[in-house]
């Protein structure tokens, strides 16, 4: 085994272990506080088959891109990389407020320091990058377009959600706050 493919199973690894590690210990308490139960069920229903379909075209070479591909490869672990970190910032910023599940407690307070100056929901970057990178790292066209293309889609779903909740629990302050930031890319988007 290459040295790249290691780095690549390393890094998946760490990965998932840290998602596992998130869903099980960042769960809102069962309180009325917890506005969306299906978000998170229906990620994982796209993220799952997604990945598993994505990871097969890569391993097998289909849509392979030949031109480039060690460059594209490095690109894909450095993104992955790059998205574990800034989710991590992200969950950090938040300490107790974040939950894998759409909840406000009575104590929340809108967070608008560190990465939320800059952009309203970090950690679904992050995710976003990594998946993305995912996909790049088996240089394989299909690959990033099958993995990225439904997660995003249901990420935007889930940011819906999320900013829907977010508006009913705080009003103008979270206008105020839309209104100077962006949701996922600092000043595009």
């Amino acid at each position: 085994m290459n040295t790249g493919a290691m780095l690549l199973i390393a890094i998946s690894i760490l990965w998932v272990a840290s998602e596992i590690f998130l869903a099980r210990t960042k769960r809102s308490q069962q309180t009325n506080n917890r506005f969306e139960k299906s978000s998170p069920r229906f990620l994982w229903l796209i993220i799952l088959p997604s990945v598993t379909a994505g990871v097969f075209l890569g391993v097998q070479g289909i849509g392979y891109l030949k031109a480039g591909s060690g460059i594209i490869s490095i690109a894909g672990l450095a993104l992955i990389l790059c998205g574990i970190v800034i989710r991590w910032i992200a969950i950090l910023t938040l300490r107790k407020q974040f939950t894998v599940d759409v909840a406000i407690t009575k104590e929340h307070r809108l967070i608008k320091k560190g990465i939320y100056r800059f952009i309203r929901h970090p950690a679904y970057t992050g995710s976003l990058l990594s998946f993305l990178g995912l996909g790049l790292v088996f240089s394989n066209y299909l690959s990033a377009i099958i993995i990225f293309v439904p997660i995003c889609a249901a990420f935007m779903y889930r940011i819906h959600v999320e900013e829907k909740v977010l508006l009913n629990a705080f009003g103008s302050e979270y206008n105020d706050y839309c209104a100077s930031t962006k949701r996922l890319i600092p000043g595009i988007y």
